[in-house]
């Protein structure tokens, strides 16, 4: 039993690190109706902003600490994430103002590349380090009830508590500010809320800025677990089968979607692996979205489509 809880409770953790990168593909979906495939690449130039601004910093402004540099660096990664934002709407989203879903959805594939190439090239191609002061130190609890106890990883835990914060957060956001139902009305039609006066530019400027946000938070905690490497902007694809599973409009959804999906790989590798051959964890998340897709394609807690004619 003990074993059981330990290997379900990894999984919870590393889903809850999906369901942050899922996130980001929710929220501007959710307010602008564009399914973003740059999202990944977002997580990817805003963990190498945060890394490279943290070692360039001390030595530009002539200081050691190390937590000074990872408060600047993660102030200037919000800046560089919020001109990012800025210029894909105007130089990219502005331009696609009612134009067909499949427009939008193209764009987004050439932002990935222009992001990916830019970060590259401001940025470097290396592995770098972020280190924001998470415990990596194992903890052992519940040794009376199971022999050993448990073990469990504080920094999965810490990032786990971050996520749900995070989350909670853009929730209420969406849900009792003025703002966030702005966000909502522009994602049900472009030109009717343009024609109530909702300036859909600065809406998308600020959708992209949240995503962009929370781009960062999810980049600072996998580039904490695993280093700034190029290899975790293919964290995108692992959330792609969490927001199909979750729905595509829902922000609960993708904290659903991503615990179900990552407990859900870790214990059929544990528990399956032997009898059906080892590697189940890269393919589980993605047969059990076609299993959904099949079943209910809005996911689980999506917006049902009724078209009437």
């Amino acid at each position: 039993m003990g074993f059981f809880l330990e290997t379900l409770f990894g999984g919870l953790m590393a889903g809850m690190l999906y369901a942050l990168v899922a996130l980001g593909f929710v929220l501007i979906f959710k307010a602008s109706g564009v399914f973003n495939f740059a999202q990944g690449a977002m997580v990817l130039f805003a963990a190498l902003a945060m890394a490279r601004f943290s070692e360039w910093l001390p030595q530009w402004l002539g200081f050691e600490s190390r937590f000074l540099a990872n408060v600047l660096a993660i102030v200037l990664a919000v800046v560089v994430m919020i001109g990012v934002a800025w210029l894909i709407e105007r130089l990219a989203l502005r331009q696609l103002v009612g134009q067909e879903p499949i427009a939008l959805l193209m764009a987004t594939l050439g932002i990935t590349y222009f992001i990916d190439g830019a970060g590259q090239l401001i940025f470097g191609s290396a592995t770098y380090k972020i280190d924001v002061g998470m415990p990596k130190d194992p903890m052992i609890l519940f040794e009376d009830v199971f022999q050993g106890g448990l073990l469990l990883s504080k920094e999965d835990l810490y990032a786990a508590l971050v996520s749900a914060l995070l989350v909670a957060s853009l929730s209420l956001f969406f849900q009792k500010t003025a703002t966030g139902r702005a966000l909502r009305a522009v994602a049900d039609d472009h030109q009717a809320a343009q024609s109530i006066g909702i300036p859909l530019s600065r809406i998308w400027v600020i959708v992209w800025s949240i995503g962009g946000i929370v781009a960062l938070v999810a980049g600072i905690i996998w580039g904490s677990k695993l280093g700034v490497q190029f290899s975790i902007s293919l964290v995108a694809l692992k959330a792609l089968p969490v927001v199909i599973l979750g729905g595509l409009t829902s922000v609960p959804g993708a904290i659903v979607g991503g615990l179900i999906i990552g407990s859900g790989e870790k214990l059929s590798e544990i528990y399956l692996g032997p009898f059906l051959g080892g590697g189940i964890e890269n393919w589980f998340a993605y047969v059990l979205a076609l299993g959904f897709l099949l079943v209910r394609p809005q996911g689980l807690f999506g917006d049902k489509i009724i078209d009437r004619v």
